[in-house]
């Protein structure tokens, strides 16, 4: 079952390691279940935060096996498929199709930067017209800061003329509410995403779709409360409260790296320490970062 515009909170899962640095499959799946419990609509797993371009394509296959075998739904599941070759985002979309997953986030191919607006087209219509699946639901994944290939109004155009009911959504990773603000009105059914936690409730004022982000890993419940009640007067007040929570734990959680930290802060939740662990070249905080994390 798919969803064909997907609204809401999901949480751009963290990926719990074992000592071996290998993924831990049975905590993880306990994470998605804790934080749909709090309040997430669903979970997209295996992006940015969940560093997905440091797993191999088995282990990402297993991860989205595990979470689906434990119990997850798969309507409430966002899995990242998008990589640098057009045969391996093929492979992995197709994989999640094939376990009733069918919307998945997809990063363009970003090893060449600064593609023409044609090739990013083309990338996508390549993938799309090697999968040959009218259950596919696409999620494009725009953040140049990390993959230096925007996706452009144009794109967007594009790829909504050429595929109707194909593309429903963007994940803006970016940070630039005023582009935000110019999906919304330009792409009326178009589910726009902000992939900043503090951005949610102005972007849902504007008329926005939800949110997918990493600090949801620790304040579900308020990201739920805020997409719930954001347009409601006689909530207002607690939405307030509820946005200034959200972005003290931002804020708290980019004082150093921000995986890292996030991993400290929802090891000290849980009181599971293989939290902390990190695939290099990312590597775990500092003790003495982490002690002046967690007594801020």
């Amino acid at each position: 079952m798919s969803t064909p515009h997907p609204t809401g909170v999901y949480s751009a899962a963290l990926t719990p390691l074992k000592e071996d640095l290998s993924p831990d499959l049975p905590v993880f799946v306990e994470h998605a279940k804790r934080l749909i419990a709090q309040g997430c609509d669903g979970v997209a797993l295996l992006g940015t935060t969940g560093e997905a371009n440091s797993f191999s394509t088995d282990e990402r296959k297993a991860i989205l096996e595990a979470a689906v075998q434990g119990g997850v739904e798969t309507k409430r599941l966002l899995p990242g498929t998008g990589v640098v070759a057009i045969p391996e985002t093929v492979g992995l979309t197709k994989h999640a199709l094939s376990l009733g997953v069918n919307t998945v986030v997809m990063l363009p191919p970003f090893y060449y930067k600064a593609p023409s607006e044609a090739g990013v087209i083309a990338a996508y219509s390549e993938i799309v017209e090697r999968i040959g699946s009218s259950d596919l639901r696409v999620i494009l994944y725009h953040i140049p800061q990390m993959s230096a290939v925007p996706i452009t109004a144009p794109i967007i155009e594009a790829l909504l003329k050429r595929y109707p009911g194909t593309f429903t959504g963007i994940k803006d990773s970016f940070g630039d509410f005023a582009n935000m603000e110019m999906l919304v009105d330009s792409f009326p059914g178009f589910s726009v995403l902000a992939g900043a936690d503090p951005l949610l409730l102005p972007l849902m004022r504007k008329g926005g779709a939800g949110c997918i982000t990493a600090t949801s890993n620790l304040v579900a419940a308020d990201l739920a409360f805020i997409y719930r009640n954001a347009n409601d007067p006689s909530k207002a007040a607690e939405v307030d409260a509820a946005q200034v929570r959200v972005v003290a734990k931002r804020t708290q959680a980019s004082r150093f790296a921000q995986m890292a930290s996030l991993k400290v802060l929802l090891a000290q939740e849980t009181g599971h320490q293989g939290w902390t662990r990190l695939r290099p070249p990312l590597l775990p905080l500092t003790q003495d970062e982490a002690t002046q994390l967690l007594a801020a």
